[in-house]
């Protein structure tokens, strides 16, 4: 088991983010998305950094490079602050399982932007993966007997609108992830480029509530709903701190492109999990879409 325990570490990644997403979804219809998100990020940061003393030795990167704290900084804001506030609402709107799916874009995403941005060449096999993704997400979405956990009597609008935040959260994560592609040149280490992001983006979205006069509604929904807390501790915990712990386990000991695919199974383990959840109607065509997709997602991570 010893020689598979990167592939297992990514596998193990993808069940975390399963259940975040779920965990997410639940609390946020009992305080809403943007509660859940600053209060996640608190949590996240937290962790993370006892996680960074622990295996580092430090509490925070205070001797990196100023440039390096920029693109992390960019990273975090596009990827924590804005694509997660579109991701997190999408689960409100149209449920975890159609959310993550369309997370699977964003590989497509970040390949389209390091093309665009970074001068990345993109093979035919990149492109026909890019085009298997596309194609298994749009045929999922335009099956009009999806039932989202979320709500199964919401009008198109809000579908469409539930589509349109999750499209914008994959849009996040892949900008992103081209930032700390940035940040992270030279082998600085991937926890530590993590933290900084986090860092920056929980003052960051905490300042904005500060700003808005929200700090004080904030803790006032989490004491209304104490059971809300208790479901995002559970998901920063399954999310920022195991989940980003065993992708970096994965990264470490397998192929990068084996550990991406599978890290990047979410939407496959999300089928049957909302399924029991949620008792949300699995039809044939939503199975087919997500392996295409899933399998586009390979494509591009393995050619």
């Amino acid at each position: 088991m010893g020689d598979y325990i990167g592939e297992l570490a990514a596998l193990g990644t993808s069940v975390c983010w399963s259940f975040t997403s779920i965990l997410f979804a639940m609390s946020g219809r009992q305080v809403g998305s943007p509660v859940v998100n600053r209060t996640r990020l608190l949590f996240a940061v937290i962790m993370v950094t006892v996680l960074h003393w622990m295996l580092e030795g430090t509490l925070l990167p205070v001797h990196a490079e100023r440039w390096r704290w920029g693109w992390m900084a960019l990273s975090g804001l596009i990827g924590f602050v804005l694509g997660d506030a579109c991701l997190f609402q999408a689960f409100v709107l149209i449920g975890p399982r159609l959310s993550m799916l369309l997370m699977a874009l964003s590989p497509v995403m970040g390949a389209f932007m390091g093309w665009v941005l970074l001068g990345e060449t993109l093979a035919a096999a990149e492109i026909a993966g890019i085009l298997l993704a596309v194609s298994g997400v749009a045929w999922v979405v335009a099956d009009r007997t999806n039932t989202p956990a979320a709500a199964p009597d919401a009008p198109p609008r809000q579908f469409l609108l539930g589509i349109l935040l999750g499209v914008g959260g994959a849009l996040g994560q892949a900008g992103g992830l081209v930032a700390s592609k940035q940040g992270l040149q030279g082998d600085f280490p991937a926890l530590t480029g993590n933290l900084m992001r986090l860092v920056v983006s929980t003052l960051a979205i905490w300042l904005i509530a500060a700003m808005s006069g929200k700090v004080r509604s904030n803790f006032v929904a989490l004491r209304a709903q104490p059971k809300a807390v208790l479901i995002i501790l559970g998901g920063s915990v399954a999310g920022p701190l195991l989940g980003v712990w065993l992708s970096l386990i994965a990264v470490q000991n397998a192929e990068v492109g084996i550990a991406s695919t599978l890290t990047s199974l979410s939407p496959i383990f999300l089928l049957p999990l909302t399924y029991v959840l949620f008792r949300e109607r699995i039809t044939p065509r939503a199975i087919a879409g997500t392996l295409l997709a899933i399998a586009g997602t390979a494509v591009i991570f393995l050619s």
